[in-house]
């Protein structure tokens, strides 16, 4: 029994945009892997989710979810409990920012915008994982929550509000693990490096940061390849973290554990 076990597993995955996506990424080796798998997404985004989804290798629905809405959670807890009865896992990768809230405008940023991302980007959070949590427990073996959030122990350079939405993402984490672990539910984060994803390209410095990265991180890095953390996530999803929770875990090719940009960059094994 290695508890890297898919088969007949069922998962909600929220935050596909398209084929760049960590999430679709999630979602297609949740299948590969033979787990079921339902999508998230809301509005006109919904268009562009279901384009994705029939590019998966088994094309799954798409649920109306907007996290402003209360009433969503629970339509789309009520769902999930008619289809399956009970759930084992969710992909919570949902993050917005306002336009003035990022891109250097950190000390103009209005009040109204930035709690505004943060009802999206952390706080959904929180309302993900509560409304799911009875779908969770059903099935007797406990479920993970799961969550994408970046190195936030760190000012990133114009990150602004979404680097504190981040940091707020990881103290919700946090509490919901102390919170629902008596239940069996466990809540991890899965810290990325910067991978270019449509919500990426909202971010001036954006390839600024992903430069050094390719350059400094000392097991390497590829912003073009969001399988780079698809294996973390799915680790943190499976029964071998069973009794992982509270974490926030690095795939960033180590660069948040080393300073970067003093002396010569480490040298590359050739690949073989």
């Amino acid at each position: 029994m290695t508890g890297f076990d898919f088969q007949g597993r069922r998962y909600l995955v929220t935050g596909v945009m398209n084929q760049e996506s960590i999430a679709w990424h999630v979602a297609a080796a949740l299948q590969e892997e033979g787990a079921e798998v339902v999508l998230s997404s809301f509005g006109r985004a919904a268009r562009i989710t279901r384009r994705a989804a029939a590019l998966l290798p088994s094309p799954p629905d798409v649920l109306e979810l907007d996290v402003t809405d209360d009433a969503c959670f629970a339509g789309v807890a009520e769902e999930l409990r008619r289809r399956w009865g009970a759930l084992d896992g969710v992909l919570h990768s949902i993050a917005q920012a306002p336009p003035d809230a990022v891109g250097g405008a950190f000390l103009d940023t209005p009040a109204a915008s930035a709690l505004r991302g943060f009802e999206v980007s952390a706080y959904s959070l929180q309302r993900l994982a509560a409304s799911l949590a009875p779908l969770l427990t059903a099935g007797g073996r406990g479920g993970s929550v799961v969550g994408i959030t970046v190195d936030s122990a760190r000012a990133l350079p114009g990150y602004d509000w979404m680097g504190v939405y981040k940091a707020s993402l990881e103290s919700v984490a946090r509490y919901l693990a102390m919170h629902l672990g008596p239940a069996g539910v466990r809540v991890n984060l899965v810290a990325a490096g910067p991978t270019e994803t449509l919500s990426a390209r909202g971010i001036g410095t954006f390839d600024a940061l992903a430069d050094h990265y390719e350059r400094w991180a000392p097991l390497g890095w590829d912003r073009t390849d969001p399988g780079q953390v698809v294996g973390t996530v799915l680790f943190l999803l499976s029964d071998l973290a069973r009794r992982t929770t509270g974490q926030v875990v690095h795939a960033d090719g180590g660069l948040h554990a080393v300073v970067g940009g003093i002396g010569e960059p480490p040298h590359r094994l050739s690949p073989e």
